[in-house]
């Protein structure tokens, strides 16, 4: 059993809006997915188990045992009939810039890598697409994310004031511009081995089409 990626998907938006309402609670307006996903501009990604995990009777990472206690043996069942879709990101690609707009992750399955998983992976959609930087906003108290965000390679560049319609918070301006550097995919490379080894699965299969 494993982590797999693909893009999203229509049928995927009802657990995508689960998983930005978890996230960002005092968001408005709430991203449509369902607009996002016309938008030719944006690519977007979920990380996810696949619906026969139902079947299984093992789950090295603790997924099964976490949904039963969630939704009960007899409901099970039903309750994975799709796959079961454990964090989502996405970007904007405008010209030489991949502009990173949301990342989220289901609760219980945070603090994983799962988060590293995904934007190290938005960051190689923008390669393939010839950007030659990344860039996001994040909000000033967020430190977790400052953090994780740094950890590949991000640096603070400016702030944008009152950024967020919720409280008003500012708004931290963070740029990667070596994401094309050998230095920086070395490390991207280092990250997924390590990932790897630490949860004993093959996590990082090709993006699915």
């Amino acid at each position: 059993m494993s982590y797999k990626i693909r893009p999203m998907r229509r049928e995927d938006v009802d657990q995508v809006v689960e998983i930005d309402k978890e996230a960002f609670p005092t968001q408005w307006p709430p991203t449509n997915y369902r607009n996002e996903l016309r938008n030719h501009l944006a690519r977007y990604i979920v990380v996810y188990q696949e619906k026969d995990l139902v079947n299984s009777k093992e789950s090295p990472t603790g997924l099964f045992a976490t949904i039963r206690r969630w939704f009960g043996g007899s409901d099970l069942h039903d309750a994975l009939k799709e796959d079961y879709i454990i964090g989502f990101a996405g970007c904007w690609i405008m010209a030489d810039e991949n502009h990173i707009t949301e990342i989220a992750v289901r609760e219980p399955f945070r603090y994983l890598g799962i988060g590293q998983l995904m934007m190290i992976t938005l960051i190689e959609i923008g390669i393939e697409l010839k950007t030659i930087l990344a860039t996001l906003e994040v909000r000033v108290s967020n430190t977790p994310a400052q953090k994780l965000y740094e950890k590949l390679d991000f640096e603070v560049v400016g702030l944008r004031k009152r950024y967020y319609n919720d409280n008003h918070e500012d708004a931290l301006i963070m740029t990667n511009n070596k994401i094309n550097s050998p230095e920086f995919q070395s490390e991207v490379a280092r990250i997924k081995l390590n990932l790897t080894k630490r949860w004993g699965l093959s996590v990082f299969p090709p993006i699915e089409n």
